[in-house]
């Protein structure tokens, strides 16, 4: 099977750049990488938020190079590209809040879009990179709320700037793919879809994990918007397990086979209301931790995204190991060891091996 196994030289001394090491999805890569014996380069704005996940891991530490810039600036991505040798480029800086897209549309079009479109300037230019892997969403796909799971080859769409913004970045990777990325010699191009990601150490606004851990920390009930609506819950690391897995096919003679859309997402059994998820977390918490319904109007977000992982499952030998109870479970843990003052990086990595106990994705 495609895969870390497979990988030429495997991860240990690669150089590996990651967008977006500032943010949640890519601070556990960060980590991740690092305890594979990666040279890992980081190229993103400062922290999103405070607390933030980058300073409770101590990334800095780790990090062969780390770039603060603007996906908006092609110069400096260029140059990251050739300071840092990356043969793999993980994409994940983005603008990810749907309700910050329908308050900001511009900026989240120039970052998810046109940001991109540099990104992949910048790696076709680079004599090194050999694999990039654009991390998209679950809501790119056109969405009729039918119920049946998405596949790779569904229609693209978005009602919301953030989901339009990602659709059309899935349409600008396709296009450099064929247009650039086609030819022997050059990159393979890949993207991911995941689903509603969790775990330890996001504390972006407006996402449910977060809004809840906030609120029963500081004894207050969490209020939901949508309590209703389903999504395709899952831990960040099952995603980039997806992601590692995906790029070790790339760097194979076999790459070029690897080098479309893949889904990333949980089992169907995991499925689940924004209102039970809530009530299990504020069950996992313990104390007074409560659960209310927001009555108020509020923008439209899709009501219910499934995903159909049968391609990863098949051709990557990739499939989600942990249950949704098992996410939660670990999600929770981790907030409270870093409200006991615990040290994060270390219980990162006691996550990270209990996940994947071989450490490979």
């Amino acid at each position: 099977m495609a895969g870390l196994v497979t990988m030429p030289g495997g991860w240990q001394g690669r150089d590996v750049l990651v967008t977006g090491h500032t943010g949640f999805k890519g601070g556990w890569l960060c980590l991740w990488l690092h305890l594979l014996g990666a040279r890992v380069h980081g190229y993103a704005l400062e922290p999103p938020t405070r607390p933030n996940l980058f300073d409770a891991f101590d990334l800095g530490g780790l990090l062969a190079s780390d770039t603060r810039a603007d996906l908006a600036d092609l110069a400096a991505l260029r140059d990251c590209l050739v300071r840092s040798r990356a043969s793999v480029v993980f994409h994940l800086a983005a603008q990810s809040l749907v309700r910050e897209s329908y308050a900001a549309p511009l900026p989240t079009f120039a970052t998810n879009v046109m940001g991109t479109a540099h990104l992949l300037q910048a790696a076709r230019e680079s004599a090194t990179v050999r694999a990039v892997v654009v991390a998209t969403t679950d809501k790119v796909y056109e969405n009729h709320e039918t119920g049946r799971a998405f596949r790779e080859g569904d229609a693209l769409g978005g009602n919301d700037p953030y989901s339009a913004s990602k659709a059309a970045c899935e349409i600008v990777a396709a296009s450099f793919r064929a247009s650039f990325f086609g030819t022997p010699g050059s990159p393979c191009l890949a993207t991911a879809r995941a689903g509603n990601v969790i775990g330890g150490g996001d504390w972006a606004g407006d996402r449910l994990v977060p809004d809840c851990l906030r609120a029963f920390a500081a004894g207050r009930p969490v209020h939901l918007r949508y309590p209703g609506a389903v999504r395709p819950w899952q831990h960040v690391l099952e995603p980039l397990g997806g992601y590692l897995r995906l790029a070790g096919a790339l760097l194979t003679e076999d790459g070029p086979r690897f080098a479309r859309a893949w889904n990333f997402g949980p089992a169907a059994a995991d499925d689940a209301t924004v209102h039970t998820v809530a009530q299990r977390l504020a069950g996992l918490w313990g104390g007074a931790a409560a659960v209310t319904v927001d009555a108020a109007e509020h923008p439209h977000e899709a009501g219910l995204l499934r995903l159909d992982s049968g391609a990863a499952a098949r051709e990557l030998d990739w499939r989600p190991r942990w249950s949704l109870e098992q996410a939660l479970a670990a999600t929770v843990a981790w907030h409270q060891a870093w409200h006991a003052g615990s040290d994060m990086r270390e219980v990162g990595r006691a996550q990270l091996r209990d996940y994947a106990p071989a450490g490979v994705p």
